[in-house]
């Protein structure tokens, strides 16, 4: 029997295989790993998790707990690449508040523009 001819998104080793996509937001948040706090910066969000801008250096693997506003949520390091960090939360996010997320992130942008 032949094999089947594999899909186009399973050439390409760096197409996006989330199962929920991530929405864009721009919020300050803090992240806590190993009795530490630090500031980061919430780039995106999904369901699933979440992508952070942090200064600091958190193994792959370690347990955290993001904290961003009326959302604080246990998660573990899925990679860092420099100052950007992957994290998969240890239980799904409602949409309701991915979508809140969303929203104070407008909200904020749009009162970033009217002190300009």
């Amino acid at each position: 029997m032949a094999k089947p001819e594999p899909a186009p998104r399973d050439q390409d080793p760096y197409a996006d295989r989330r199962a929920t996509p991530r929405v864009p937001v721009a919020l300050p948040a803090s992240l806590q790993a190993g009795g530490e706090r630090h500031s980061v910066q919430l780039l995106d969000v999904s369901p699933g998790g979440a992508k952070l801008n942090c200064q600091a250096r958190v193994p792959v693997g370690t347990a955290v707990t993001l904290d961003c506003g009326s959302l604080a949520r246990s998660a573990v390091v899925r990679w860092q690449n420099g100052r950007l960090m992957g994290l998969m939360f240890d239980s799904e996010l409602d949409s309701r508040v991915v979508s809140a997320l969303t929203e104070r992130s407008r909200a904020l942008e749009a009162l970033m523009q009217t002190r300009e």
